[in-house]
């Protein structure tokens, strides 16, 4: 059973920075990829950056590239996101995900995702 737990969301002020770690757990972390969306009020669950297996290869939506860092310790079984020069509109729930299959692809897309965390609120005021 793969259960992932957010943690590190807040209420911050444009240009802060701040930290988002998912703890898993179950066997399959190391095999599968990882990825971070987010959703806003009224707006769809929208992909946010992805990592692979190794961590040799990462994927981030237009809006965060540059600002927004995604890792992984297979070791420990985390996933970040290291969250910089925050802007008003990265306010939203912040979701960590589990890819449903072991694949080498990031994929972007929700539905490739089986297992979810509960989510962390992200709140940034200008």
């Amino acid at each position: 059973q793969v259960q992932l737990v957010e943690s590190g969301g807040g209420l911050v002020q444009a240009g802060d920075s701040l930290r988002l770690s998912c703890a898993a757990s179950g066997r399959t972390f190391s095999d599968r990829t990882m990825a971070w969306f987010r959703q806003a009020p009224g707006k769809e669950r929208e992909f946010v950056g992805g990592i692979s297996r190794s961590g040799g290869t990462t994927s981030y939506a237009d809006s965060v590239k540059g600002r927004f860092t995604i890792s992984r310790d297979n070791a420990e079984n985390t996933v970040t996101l290291q969250m910089n020069t925050l802007k008003p509109e990265d306010t939203a729930v912040y979701y960590c995900a589990q890819n449903t299959y072991a694949r080498a692809i990031v994929p972007t897309i929700a539905s490739s995702y089986g297992y979810w965390g509960q989510g962390t609120q992200v709140t940034v005021s200008s």
